[in-house]
């Protein structure tokens, strides 16, 4: 080991491990610094399905992608499209149109050309067939503008990672935790570091900022996201504990975004506190959008069909949280039962199943089986039965006259067996961040940048508000990490 590199890259996911290769395109020498051990490392990449969003405008533009995609599989697929203007108007609607504009045309622009690059550095991709396509008339066809995921998932990812930078010269070193950046009041110029029971300097001409947001830290969650969030799971990685955005704040850098906002969806009830490697993903329960989902007063408290899962499930679990208990229950009959993604068909899993909804009422731990049995039956009379069930488009069919509505996709929960599946909140990541240049440089309390320090993947504030398009995380880690690594590596060189 030198005591000097050029660029030093803090993390080790999916944006980590972008910005190391890119600077290293640029001829630096790049060291990774991973606070986890070998078999936990990857940040929250390794815990997610490895779903990337990206423009594209036809099957040749997935085939560029998927080069082995064979034609039976061409044949028997509707891609779609999802253009520029769509992702757009994805960011600007989920975001509530807070969004910073710079920012988001980074993101969509640079998609495409950002997964090339990966491409050419060794990562591969697949189309999402199990969950972001139904086969209708013989045909897989896509829905929600998310098509593309790694290969082997997240983990697949972080594997792929780390074969190319092992091919490329990047070192990468575990259980090295970073204490503090080295700042003279004018640049940053290395870090300091906790490793094998010792404290060392390194220095470095760049430092990049990978290494997540403060999800798994509970005094922060709650000082930021507000009461209540210190009960909520860790989807992901137990190391995201904010130490980076403590570090860039403390010298000064510009705090960004919606710090008191993220991405938390409705997770197993009885998972553990942090992610489990084995499980990954597993323990999501995404078919919601096709359920009715009832609290402990027995009643419905969303709708469940507002649109496609992509586009609710990253803010559907904070108002599961708000709930009394941080509790819900997600209920299906036998018509629906059979479409269930496969995270439902796990041993670890909360789950009653019963022949009547009477059966099933008695069933539901903490829930007033009353009131629950009322909800079903009001909500069985609002079914608009004149529209016809499609789950691969905004269907139409939802209820008329209830407190709260189901929008699409509502069938009548009346045929047996009945199955209900209990879920809390699982927080994925935050969305308060450090500001940036269009050139991934950190940003200052003046809006200058800090020479030194750049940033991506969590630590970017200003992109994400309120909820988000599913894919687009690992999306922006892509395209933010390949931005800061390059102006890192460039700078180091220069």
């Amino acid at each position: 080991m030198t005591d000097q590199v050029d660029v030093i890259v803090v993390g080790g996911g999916n944006a980590a491990f972008c910005a190391a290769i890119a600077a290293k395109e640029q001829g630096a020498t790049v060291r990774i610094l991973e606070a986890a051990p070998e078999d936990e490392c990857g940040g929250n990449t390794r815990f997610t399905s490895g779903a990337m969003r990206v423009v594209y405008n036809g099957v040749d533009d997935i085939r560029s992608l998927v080069p082995d995609l064979s034609d039976q599989e061409v044949a028997n697929s509707d891609f779609g499209t999802y253009t520029q203007d769509q992702f757009f108007d994805d960011m600007a609607r989920v975001t509530q149109y807070r969004s910073d504009p710079n920012l988001v045309e980074l993101l969509v622009t640079k998609s495409f050309d950002a997964l090339k690059w990966m491409q050419s550095n060794g990562i591969r991709f697949v189309p999402i067939f199990g969950r972001q396509a139904y086969k209708i008339d013989g045909k897989f066809k896509f829905w929600g503008g998310l098509t593309l995921e790694a290969v082997g998932g997240g983990p697949g990812l972080v594997d792929m990672w780390t074969a190319s930078a092992k091919k490329n010269g990047v070192e990468v070193m575990y259980e090295t935790r970073v204490l503090e950046l080295v700042y003279d009041g004018l640049r940053v110029s290395g870090v300091k570091v906790r490793r094998n029971g010792k404290i060392e300097v390194m220095t470095a001409k760049s430092v990049v900022l990978a290494c997540g947001g403060f999800e798994a830290n509970t005094e922060m969650r709650t000082r930021y996201l507000g009461p209540g969030w210190d009960v909520a799971k860790v989807r992901g990685s137990r190391f995201n504990q904010g130490d980076g955005l403590n570090m860039a704040l403390g010298i000064g850098a510009s705090p960004y975004g919606q710090w008191s906002g993220c991405h938390a969806v409705g997770w197993e009830l009885n998972a553990p506190e942090f992610g489990d490697l084995a499980v990954g993903d597993q323990f999501q329960k995404y078919s919601y959008p096709l359920s009715i989902m009832v609290n402990a007063t027995g009643k419905r408290f969303l709708d469940e069909g507002a649109d496609f899962r992509n586009y609710t499930y990253a803010k559907y679990g904070r108002m599961v949280l708000e709930q009394p208990g941080q509790f819900a229950w997600q209920i299906f009959d036998s018509k629906i039962i059979p479409m269930l993604r496969d995270e439902y068909k796990i041993k670890q899993v909360t789950k009653v199943r019963a022949n009547t909804l009477e059966e099933l009422a008695s069933k539901l731990e903490g829930v007033n089986a009353e009131e629950f049995l009322k909800t079903v039956k009001d909500y069985n009379a609002a079914v608009q039965k004149d529209k016809t069930f499609n789950p691969n488009i905004k269907d139409g069919r939802g209820t008329k006259g209830l407190p709260i509505n189901k929008t699409n996709w509502a069938n009548t929960i009346d045929e047996g067996p009945f199955e209900a599946y209990a879920v809390t909140c699982g927080i994925t990541f935050t969305f308060g961040g450090v500001r940036i240049t269009t050139d991934g440089e950190v940003m200052n309390m003046d809006m200058q940048p800090i020479p030194g320090l750049y940033a991506a993947g969590e630590m970017v504030g200003g992109l994400f508000y309120f909820n988000y398009p599913g894919g687009s995380g690992l999306t922006s880690g892509s395209v933010f990490g390949r931005i800061a690594g390059t102006s890192a590596g460039q700078a180091a060189k220069q």
